[in-house]
């Protein structure tokens, strides 16, 4: 058996999933969308400049959804796969993860963004298996706005991977080989310690690292 990690967004799906998720809520009224346009721009030049603090977005995400119930935020999550998610899913992008589930592979989706916006995006392809960053729940399963533990984030999606492979009994060398399909030089880390890194509609950093590694590029939206 062999092992294939997908990263998600830009990488599987086309789009930002936490970011078009933000936007959604901002057209329902839900939240300010002045404010939060300011505060996102604010992190995603962070991102850009490398200074990104995870927790920090994270939390700023989550927190955004804290003041309602999981029940509205369920019904708002329906709306949002059948708007902007489903219309995005890709017959390549598909068509890659069933080909690794024909071949017997395990198959995760490892991201960064939060659970409870991709948990119903993983199981739109299929993927039983999701490694994300844990909104905390109160009792009733609404979110507190806070994270539990580490962001799934750079070198915290190996730590995460690795708990994961644990819990399952196992560990990467007991995989022939060992796949991880990503967009983003954030992922690096993870993708050097598998046997088959794929950069897969990679910017142009990773671009540039795969270029001189002899990894393989991979374009599943475009080419």
């Amino acid at each position: 058996m062999n092992l294939a990690l997908f990263d998600l967004d830009h990488t599987i799906l086309p789009l930002d999933s936490d970011n078009q998720w933000g936007q959604f809520l901002a057209r329902t009224g839900a939240i300010d969308a002045a404010a939060y346009n300011l505060r996102n721009e604010q992190f995603f030049a962070d991102y850009n400049a490398g200074q990104l603090d995870a927790t920090a977005y994270l939390e700023f995400a989550l927190g955004a959804m804290a003041p309602f119930s999981r029940a509205q935020l369920d019904d708002w999550h329906a709306q949002y796969m059948q708007e902007i998610v489903r219309p995005a899913l890709m017959p390549a992008a598909l068509a890659l993860v069933k080909r690794h589930q024909d071949q017997g592979d395990l198959v995760a989706i490892v991201t960064a963004t939060n659970r409870f916006v991709t948990s119903p995006i993983a199981a739109a392809f299929g993927v039983e298996h999701l490694i994300a960053a844990e909104p905390e729940l109160r009792a009733d399963g609404s979110l507190t706005g806070r994270l539990l533990g580490t962001p799934t984030y750079a070198e915290g999606k190996i730590t995460h991977t690795l708990a994961w492979l644990d819990r399952l009994g196992k560990t990467l060398n007991d995989f022939e080989r060992t796949y991880f399909y990503s967009d983003s030089q954030n992922d690096i880390p993870l993708m050097s310690i598998v046997t088959d890194p794929v950069a897969t509609n990679p910017n142009a950093k990773l671009t540039a690292h795969a270029l001189a590694h002899g990894w393989p590029i991979l374009q599943i939206f475009n080419d």
